[in-house]
């Protein structure tokens, strides 16, 4: 092995031991006409949850509160080992923690898998703060009620943040999980 190989070989064994290796194993569909998410482990569906969309539509325009379309990656996950239904502020836990279905305010709650775009039409993805997350509205899943982000119910997003790593690649479409 000359010099330039070992170097690289160094530099890999790095990037992997800092948490920099990307989740290939698993891809995430999310259908805004079905409301649902679909887990996929090395090509086979191991997962389907309920969740909610916007109730502005689809697109990444600044301020649009609309669920941007095509291929994300999951860039950053936040929440590790807090209890469920915690709220988040800033993206950081709050101590205030809410049950399900609670009357009142609709914080981001449990967990956050923070979505990077990768394409001309969701650029705008990662500075909107668009997240996979928990919700305390878990009666509303199933129906486009969100302001951009992607809601599940708490115990969903768990399972799903302990399933899945960075680099996860997501695909959010308009059509059916059918077709």
């Amino acid at each position: 092995m000359n010099s330039l190989q070992h170097c690289l070989c160094i530099f890999v064994i790095a990037l992997f031991l800092v948490g920099c290796a990307h989740d290939t194993r698993h891809r995430i569909i999310i259908s805004a006409a079905d409301q649902k998410m679909a887990l996929l482990e090395d090509g086979k569906q191991i997962a389907l949850y309920r969740i909610s969309t916007s109730k502005y539509g689809l697109g990444d325009t600044f301020g649009s509160y609309a669920t941007p379309v095509g291929r994300l990656v999951v860039c950053q996950k936040i929440g590790e080992g807090v209890p469920c239904g915690m709220v988040f502020k800033d993206r950081k836990p709050t101590g205030e923690i809410l049950s399900p279905n609670a009357p009142g305010r609709d914080p981001i709650v449990t967990r956050i898998l923070w979505l990077k775009g990768t394409e001309p039409q969701n650029r705008n993805a990662y500075a909107r703060y668009i997240y996979i997350h928990g919700t305390p509205e878990e009666n509303n899943l199933g129906q486009p009620k969100s302001y951009g982000c992607i809601r599940m119910s708490s115990a969903d997003v768990v399972q799903l943040y302990e399933r899945v790593g960075k680099g996860t690649r997501v695909e959010i479409v308009e059509g059916s999980l059918s077709n």
